[in-house]
């Protein structure tokens, strides 16, 4: 866990408030409630965007404030502010009260231990100035031109952030965290005749931004991006109808985590709107699948020594060889539930209250070789990189956009086409996992989740898979 010493001086020496008194008023407040906390938080950010050979935007802004949460039941009172003082909080503090007046419950044990922190805490944002950060842009862009006279187009931006946070629970016991959390994106368009196409590639995670501006680092992206630029300029168009579809390593894990991740979160289930609902035990998915939400991964875009509620991260099995093991927990759903919080309660920031919301989510590796599924195929799709996509989380339908997808023909990766588009569901989908290869791997660490109106960094992640038949929308005449 990070160092209290270092959150109480951004939230009590700097701001002069008196932790004494401010945990006699959460007290107060969650005297009659069946949970809640004080969720204390600072974050400072940063954003640098390069676009047509100069710096187009820069920005960087420093927020502070609470949330003050009360549970009664399945209710919730909830009040915050951007102002970190006595008389705010207790202002927040009359407003959840009335949630739990005269309900009589005995506020919930808080979380007892805690992670070690899993990335280090210092400010990414004082680590490089400013110049050298708008140095490494136009090198950046100037290296993507140097490619190829193709390259019309060069877009490359730089994000970066430091939050503190301290929670507060109606017995006084403490948890705080730091979390760093950095970017680099980089987009090529190149051009050839009246044809222009565009690949991008970025990488981030919770460190410093050091080994990002190491030259082979970002080279890498930019060459990535370039390479998907040129496989966009000689795509074909897509074929359409239901086929076998190959879904490569990493990123695609975006359809997993979209698909089948948000069912199994356990509001959703509590309520029983997911297509999961009441399935814990029973077989969902084909033997070898197997789905894990872990959030102790090191350094990774997901990963948190504590959630929003204090609760430590852990590494969720969901699904185990096809059998539906488990659901990504929040603690009043785990409460309402009869089950333990698993780390998965997440908010976007202090004006928001935490929901279960997933980590890192990924399926672990199967034994078969990417090659050895592909050539299996006589005629289908392999999909490597996704663009949007849409969810319906109680019917788990899908639809997803391919941003780099091959043909497949006669058990070899033949022409890359453009406008594929996967249509599914994903409780359907899991079923029909024909193969799963021995490659895992995570996305490069740029993802975040929204929902009900909220955003939050992930990860996502898998092996190649095979998947029987699902429907390519193409444009194939």
């Amino acid at each position: 866990m990070a160092d209290l010493a270092k959150t109480d001086e951004l939230f009590f020496d700097r701001t002069g408030l008196d932790r004494d008194r401010v945990e006699s008023i959460v007290a107060d407040a969650l005297a009659d409630a069946d949970d809640g906390e004080l969720f204390l938080e600072y974050r400072q950010s940063e954003g640098l965007g390069f676009d047509d050979g100069r710096l187009k935007t820069a920005s960087f802004d420093t927020t502070q404030g609470f949330g003050l949460r009360a549970v009664a039941d399945e209710a919730t009172g909830y009040a915050h502010a951007a102002e970190l003082s006595e008389a705010a909080i207790r202002r927040a503090a009359t407003t959840v009260k009335a949630v739990s007046a005269g309900h009589g419950g005995t506020t919930g044990e808080g979380p007892t231990s805690t992670n070690t922190a899993l990335y280090a805490e210092d400010n990414p944002l004082n680590e490089i100035p400013f110049e050298r950060k708008v140095a490494l842009l136009q090198e950046i862009d100037a290296y993507a031109r140097g490619l190829d006279p193709r390259v019309v187009q060069v877009i490359a931006s730089i994000t970066g952030e430091w939050q503190a946070i301290q929670i507060i629970r109606a017995d006084g016991r403490r948890a705080a965290d730091i979390r760093p959390l950095v970017r680099l994106n980089v987009s090529v368009v190149a051009a050839e005749g009246e044809r222009m196409e565009t690949g991008g590639h970025g990488v981030g995670g919770r460190t410093s931004y050091t080994a990002y501006f190491a030259e082979d680092a970002w080279k890498a992206q930019v060459d990535e991006a370039f390479r998907q630029a040129l496989v966009n300029l000689e795509s074909v168009s897509a074929p359409a109808g239901e086929m076998p579809v190959v879904l490569g390593p990493g990123w695609p894990g975006i359809l997993l985590h979209e698909a089948i991740g948000h069912g199994l979160e356990g509001d959703f289930n509590r309520k029983k709107t997911s297509a999961f609902s009441g399935l814990l035990g029973e077989r969902i998915a084909s033997p070898g699948v197997t789905v894990v939400d872990d959030g102790t991964i090191a350094d990774r875009r997901g990963s948190l020594s504590i959630d929003d509620e204090g609760t430590p991260t852990q590494n969720t099995v969901l699904i185990e060889d096809g059998i539906l093991a488990g659901y990504m927990q929040d603690r009043m759903n785990a409460r309402l539930m009869g089950a333990r919080p698993t780390g998965n309660g997440r908010r976007e920031s202090f004006a928001h209250s935490p929901m279960p919301r997933m980590t890192n989510t990924y399926m672990l590796s199967g034994d078969k070789s990417p090659e050895e599924i592909v050539a299996t195929v006589p005629k289908g799709l392999y999909a490597v990189n996704f663009g949007g996509g849409q969810v319906d989380i109680t019917s788990g339908k899908f639809v997803f956009s391919a941003s780099e997808a091959y043909l497949i023909e006669d058990g070899a990766i033949g022409a890359p086409v453009k406008g594929a588009t996967l249509i599914g569901n994903g409780p359907d989908a899991l079923t029909r996992v024909k193969m799963v290869g021995d490659d895992m791997s995570l996305d490069p660490g740029v993802g975040t989740c929204g929902k009900e109106g909220q955003g939050v960094p992930v990860g996502v992640g898998q092996p190649t898979l095979l998947i029987d038949n699902l429907t390519v929308g193409g444009t194939a005449a």
